[in-house]
């Protein structure tokens, strides 16, 4: 029987078809830098709009970037490594591990290896979405990851330490969803900070701050929140965000310059903070207009060796439920136009006890809702107010 062209191009068709039908959804690839192959130089083959799930086995010295790519997976095998090279990282914005302009791209099991003056150990911009880090162990980079650009990361069993000026930075409206991490400084020097936030956004559950000269910093339009949510995993277990200062050399547990902190169902809990001076040292410094909002119960700041919450500037703090306690300085400050308001919304009184003096505001600051804290606290503050305003006709 004679094929004509048309069927030859229809029976073409079906089995072209039923390739396509048959191929996986994900393509495999393996790179094995221990034999030197390159996983920079494999992804560049790649056809970025591929879904592509990478392996990746042995110590790859290189500067890689992930530019452009949708639904990406990069996998390391037990001890896979990427070591920064020798030299300079090539360009302004590179990174050891740079993903640009790319969405849905996950980065799974690697030790990142980094120094501290040379570039970031993970760097993610452009734009980038859906980016998913992964169970990483992030040695040096400055900082160890930055975000920045309008990119949205979501940060899991990740382990930081040792890294330039910042630990984790996010600037240019970007978004961050951090859980089950640590981020710490074992070594003692020069000036650390674990979170740094410009203009931009983290909600934050479970994770430790360990031994930074400020735990949290945020500037103007940055709203750090504290919530636990289960996007990418069931809640279990503590999901408390915790900045421990066991070595003595956090100055300000969380320090915001303008934005908002808002604890929501996430406890804030810190320990040991500030210096023994005092001055603005401690556990909260709210600065330049900022804000401070607080769920019932969930904020515990002991033992600070500064103060405990310093409102200045025209800000402001709404705290409900609070325990502040046992401080070498004061417990709340108001100063400088400022205001601290003590809540009761779910009939559990604040604790502000045991510091050095427990209420403190100037002239032209207020604490108000003073008939919500426990005991009698000390004060040295003339503008007390036991509810939230003064009575009203």
């Amino acid at each position: 029987m004679k094929t004509t062209a048309p069927g030859l191009s229809i029976l073409f068709l079906a089995f072209a078809c039923i390739a396509v039908a048959q191929q996986p959804a994900t393509m495999p690839i393996t790179v094995d830098c221990n034999k030197g192959q390159s996983l920079n130089q494999t992804l560049a083959k790649l056809n970025r709009q591929t879904a592509y799930a990478v392996s990746v086995n042995g110590t790859c010295t290189e500067y890689v970037q992930v530019n452009g790519f949708e639904n990406l997976t990069l996998k390391g095998m037990p001890g896979a490594t990427l070591l920064q090279p020798g030299g300079g990282a090539g360009n302004l914005f590179n990174s050891l591990l740079f993903i640009s302009s790319s969405r849905s791209v996950q980065v799974e099991g690697f030790v990142i290896q980094a120094d501290t003056v040379t570039a970031p150990a993970v760097g993610i911009g452009h734009g980038s979405s859906d980016i998913r880090l992964r169970r990483l162990e992030i040695t040096g980079g400055n900082p160890g990851i930055t975000v920045f650009e309008n990119s949205q990361v979501s940060i899991a069993y990740v382990h930081v330490q040792n890294s330039g000026y910042a630990t984790l930075g996010a600037y240019d409206f970007s978004d961050l969803h951090i859980e089950h991490c640590l981020f710490e400084d074992t070594i003692g020097t020069a000036w650390h900070q674990g979170l740094t936030l410009g203009a931009s956004h983290v909600t934050m559950y479970a994770t430790t701050i360990r031994n930074m000269q400020t735990g949290i910093s945020a500037g103007g339009s940055s709203i750090v929140d504290l919530v636990a949510y289960n996007t990418y995993y069931v809640i279990s277990g503590n999901t408390d965000v915790v900045i421990d200062s066991s070595a003595g050399n956090t100055f300000n547990g969380v320090y915001l310059t303008g934005g908002s902190l808002n604890i929501g169902t996430a406890k804030l809990v810190i320990n040991r903070s500030g210096q023994s001076w005092g001055g603005n040292t401690g556990g909260v410094l709210l600065d330049e207009g900022a804000s401070m909002s607080t769920n019932s119960g969930y904020v515990n700041i002991t033992g600070s060796v500064g103060q405990g919450i310093v409102a200045t500037n025209n800000s402001h703090a709404t705290l409900n439920g609070v325990t502040v306690s046992r401080g070498s300085h004061a417990g709340l400050i108001a100063i400088n136009n400022s205001s601290i308001d003590v809540g009761n919304p779910n009939n559990l009184l604040s604790t502000i006890g045991g510091n050095a003096v427990d209420l403190f505001c100037d002239s032209d600051s207020k604490i108000t809702g003073t008939a919500n804290i426990a005991g009698s606290p000390t004060a040295q503050c003339t503008n007390l107010l036991s509810g939230e305003t003064v009575p009203l006709p």
